[in-house]
């Protein structure tokens, strides 16, 4: 059976393929290419799509080859950590609904509960609903007693007596969150969790990590500070098995699909995200997931799923990589907002001497990480002041991404970031820099080390 659309953007229709996923006369034509090409391009009699009952390579057109805009949709769900990716990204995608309706009550209406931690940084019930949810997903796929969870949270602040009306939120909302699990083709709880079961699934996560077995790594909210302030946060989610980050998901709800978006002011950027009509398959909106797999060499990106349809694995997804700027001079480079724990004034003198002549980006968490994964970036560069340790959940997923959509991510001796020492990087040189390619990642390298000496760091 062969399929020929007779233009280059035609769909085609998902119930041929998974309407009747069990029906044994279509097992033999699962392999598939489907073009997500402009529907502006002209018409064309070439196919652009085969389905066939041999082993042949399927077709591909000219077109298709010339503009390379086409998702390979073939399943093999034996291969290695293909369930784990999945129910990870349906987990990110699941608590950035979540994170949404928090941030949308936290501004527009002045409803949230946001404390101070020990170290006077943000945390909210959004941090805590988000790891619960998580947590509960990873464990009804995976069974409790096989998941291990390193993450930032725990319950000590809910425990406390006067902290009744913040648990009681906390409840409410994971149980909102999980009602969504079915549109994720996820199994919702029987019945509403408790109060009991709540806190059980946020105290799961006590792993501290280390060089051997398997664990997750999660950051509920990624940017507390962007989240209650209406800017950009992340929800971060990796896999790291004997010390190597094996897949990682980034789910960005604030960072708009449209890279012009970008140069608007948060304000104005909630406004036209609220007037843009966005569904299942929607392009036009705000909001994207991101992962990918350690040796796919492939970096995928889903937008977010609103209105009332359910999601389809993969769901549109399309495959980002890294922009091919290797001149300094033509880069835009990243940089956290904080300065408590990042020196401004080093990466803009570095820039400085490299010739960087686009203004930075300056933006919260590891949504640095996904700007540089699409392209919209060249340079990410962390050097921290003396005594701040940097921890697993802040880099993990962004590392894994940046490198499977053809980036660079060492410290600043040129060395891979370690993630098998435990909650925290240990051993770094100097600070972190992540590229858009070893070229560019090398220049970089060598202005710094040239300009280190002279440092105050």
């Amino acid at each position: 059976m062969t399929v020929f659309p007779s233009k280059l953007g035609t769909k085609i229709p998902q119930t041929l393929f998974f309407a009747n996923k069990n029906n044994d006369s279509l097992k033999p034509h699962v392999k598939f290419l489907v073009s997500f090409h402009s529907r502006n391009y002209p018409k064309s009699r070439t196919s652009i799509c085969c389905l066939n009952t041999s082993d042949r390579k399927p077709h591909v057109s000219d077109e298709m080859e010339k503009n390379g805009n086409w998702v390979s949709t073939e399943s093999h769900p034996d291969e290695k950590y293909s369930k784990e990716l999945e129910i990870a990204v349906k987990a990110v995608h699941v608590a950035c609904l979540l994170c949404q309706k928090v941030q949308e009550n936290l501004i527009f209406n002045g409803n949230g509960d946001v404390q101070a931690k020990d170290d006077n940084s943000p945390v909210t019930i959004a941090d805590w609903s988000v790891q619960a949810t998580v947590s509960w997903i990873l464990s009804q796929a995976f069974g409790p007693e096989n998941v291990s969870i390193v993450a930032e949270e725990d319950i000590e602040a809910l425990s406390k007596p006067n902290a009744a009306s913040l648990l009681s939120s906390i409840v409410t909302t994971v149980n909102d969150s999980l009602s969504t699990a079915a549109t994720f083709n996820l199994q919702p709880p029987p019945t509403p969790l408790k109060t009991t079961q709540v806190l059980e699934a946020i105290s799961r996560c006590n792993s501290t990590g280390g060089p051997t077995g398997r664990f997750w790594v999660l950051d509920p909210v990624d940017g507390t500070l962007g989240f209650v302030r209406g800017d950009q946060y992340a929800i971060a989610l990796a896999l790291i098995e004997n010390g190597q980050v094996v897949l990682g998901v980034l789910g960005c709800p604030n960072y708009p699909l449209n890279k012009e978006w970008l140069n608007y002011q948060n304000g104005y950027r909630r406004m036209l995200s609220r007037l843009t009509k966005t569904g299942l398959d929607s392009w036009d909106g705000k909001g994207c997931v991101l992962y990918a797999k350690k040796g796919s060499k492939k970096a995928w990106m889903q937008p977010l799923v609103s209105g009332d349809k359910s999601f389809l694995w993969p769901n549109s997804a399309r495959p980002v990589t890294v922009s091919s700027i290797d001149n300094p001079v033509l880069a835009t480079f990243c940089e956290p907002v904080e300065k408590a724990n990042s020196s401004h004034s080093f990466t803009q003198g570095l820039a400085h001497s490299v010739g960087l002549r686009n203004q930075p980006l300056r933006v919260y968490s590891m949504v640095k990480y996904a700007a540089i994964a699409r392209g919209d970036a060249e340079i990410f560069m962390k050097f921290a002041r003396a005594g701040y340790k940097e921890k697993i959940w802040d880099h993990a997923a962004g590392v894994v991404i940046i490198e499977e959509a053809g980036g660079v991510v060492t410290d600043a001796g040129g060395q891979r970031l370690d993630f098998s020492k435990g909650m925290y990087l240990q051993g770094l040189d100097r600070g972190i820099i992540a590229c858009a390619g070893a070229s560019l990642h090398e220049k970089i390298m060598r202005a710094v080390d040239a300009s280190w000496n002279s440092s105050s760091l």
